[in-house]
């Protein structure tokens, strides 16, 4: 290893001069890499999933090939379908994500990894090499039983043991809610209260989504007026609910533009990972950060890069992914600052 990388001074959040931080708004330069959209769930909802052996897996060579049009990105965000934990495809699925995490630090990017749940063994090793890992809690209730009836791997108990499970291994965590298919009020607030809970027990949630279900293809339509006030009733309730320190998001994509800023009153202080499009919600253009940055500005908030792992949280890091990750918010500031 480099020398020179070896000593590196205390991480201390670098801050702005002259900006409020109560009217700052994040977002993650990012690439998405999807190692295989084969998955042994098979949800109601999901346009992503396809049926197992019937697509062509991505290659490190053309992982590379990506990364390498994408060079502003400091998040890689794989984002896989599942094999399921029995299936003797399980290990070698597993080692792909290792090694498309290996090629990210080696191109001087941090890979942010959401594959389904893991074992603890799994877990810890993609924890080595991603500073941060995610795994959507989806939300609970009768809508969710029914719309995953055939993913095994999408039950309640699963997820929440997964989130439990991060908390314990100290990795700093991604989760969201899927809001708008069916569930109650209720239910989302129960859901919350769980996320709430275990951030109060292992302080390691450094972001929660909420992300609008939309439909995909021909049957694309941006969210109504009356969804729109159903979901800021929501952000409001999850910023009562959770923990201040942990960020609330929304993919900008999925919300009216001039519509933003409401959010952003209501709680919203993340727009996630931004890259040219969105996999899973490919009719639904993604905003340039240029674009969102004029746009919020003129409102009066302030639109600024972080890394996929946030601040707070880059000192729980193994010493190697520490000093990346250190290196590379430095360079980051810079670019603000420039």
């Amino acid at each position: 290893m480099d020398s020179v990388l070896t000593v590196i001074p205390p991480f201390r959040p670098g801050q702005e001069p002259d900006v409020d931080p109560s009217r700052l708004v994040r977002w993650s330069p990012s690439v998405t890499l999807v190692p295989s959209r084969s998955c042994f769930n098979a949800c109601e909802y999901c346009g992503f999933r396809r049926d197992p052996g019937s697509t062509t897996d991505l290659t490190l060579a053309g992982a590379r090939r990506s990364l390498r049009r994408r060079p502003d990105s400091t998040e890689v965000l794989l984002l896989s379908g599942e094999v399921a934990p029995a299936s003797p495809q399980r290990v070698g699925w597993f080692s792909r994500l290792l090694a498309f995490s290996r090629l990210a630090l080696s191109l001087g990017r941090l890979p942010h990894t959401n594959a389904g749940p893991l074992s603890r063994r799994e877990m810890a090793a993609l924890a080595r090499l991603n500073p941060s890992l995610g795994l959507m809690l989806e939300g609970l209730g009768p809508a969710y039983e029914r719309l995953h009836k055939a993913a095994p791997s999408k039950r309640l108990a699963l997820r929440l043991g997964q989130l439990e499970q991060a908390g314990r291994l100290g990795i700093p965590f991604t989760s969201g809610l899927l809001l708008g298919v069916g569930e109650s009020r209720s239910d989302r607030l129960r859901a919350l209260e769980l996320l709430a809970a275990l951030q109060k027990q292992w302080g390691h949630l450094q972001e929660v989504i909420l992300q609008p279900w939309r439909p995909d293809g021909a049957q694309a339509v941006p969210l109504g007026s009356a969804e729109q006030q159903d979901l800021l009733e929501l952000i409001e309730a999850a910023r009562r609910i959770l923990p201040a320190e942990v960020t609330l998001q929304l993919p900008p994509n999925l919300w009216p533009l001039e519509s933003l800023p409401q959010a952003l009153e209501a709680g919203i202080n993340d727009l996630g990972g931004l890259d040219s499009h969105d996999v899973i919600n490919a009719a639904y253009p993604q905003p340039s950060p240029r674009e969102l940055s004029g746009r919020l500005e003129l409102a009066g908030w302030a639109l600024r890069p972080r890394l996929c792992v946030h601040d707070r949280f880059i000192p729980w890091l193994p010493p190697d992914l520490r000093r990346r990750a250190t290196s590379l918010h430095a360079r980051l500031l810079a670019s603000v600052l420039a």
